[in-house]
């Protein structure tokens, strides 16, 4: 396993990309994976990229990671976010959501050493997400996006 920069990515790795599908009810919280790619290509600035977990040479997660002024206002100064984390649901229940999450600070580093946190917004009902991020060292840190009621719980790694 290996997380890469979608830059760094074949033309062939970027074509199976576009495949990843994630469940009709992870959708609802992540979105899908032409949306998220649209966003990644249409933001022209190095402070947002897409990040690849590749299993056996192919792309099975993609996430989106963003700073700067692509923060949104509950982000704290000298943050990233993490965004659009998605797991292929066919390579699910393999642990690959757990492997990105911990190869994540050291690519950030590498990327963006400025950078002091990570911080993520996620869907209080959103269990499966909240379990990961807890298991992988994520803390609770206030408020994330506003939900239908409510807030998002705002999540923090510290690097």
């Amino acid at each position: 396993m290996q997380l890469v920069d979608y830059e760094q990515l074949s033309e062939r790795q970027r074509d199976c990309l576009d495949t990843l599908q994630l469940p009709l009810d992870q959708q609802y919280y992540a979105g899908d994976i032409a949306t998220a790619l649209y966003s990644l290509l249409n933001a022209r600035s190095d402070d947002t990229r897409g990040l690849v977990l590749l299993l056996d040479e192919m792309p099975r997660v993609f996430l989106l990671l963003q700073r700067g002024a692509f923060l949104p206002a509950w982000a704290q100064p000298g943050a990233a976010i993490v965004n659009a984390l998605q797991v292929d649901q066919r390579f699910q229940g393999l642990g690959l959501g757990s492997a990105c999450m911990r190869a994540l600070p050291g690519h950030v580093r590498a990327l963006w050493p400025d950078v002091d946190r990570l911080q993520l917004s996620v869907h209080p009902d959103n269990l499966a997400a909240l379990a990961l991020y807890r298991a992988t060292g994520w803390l609770d840190s206030g408020n994330g996006y506003r939900a239908r009621t409510g807030y998002e719980r705002q999540l923090t790694l510290m690097l």
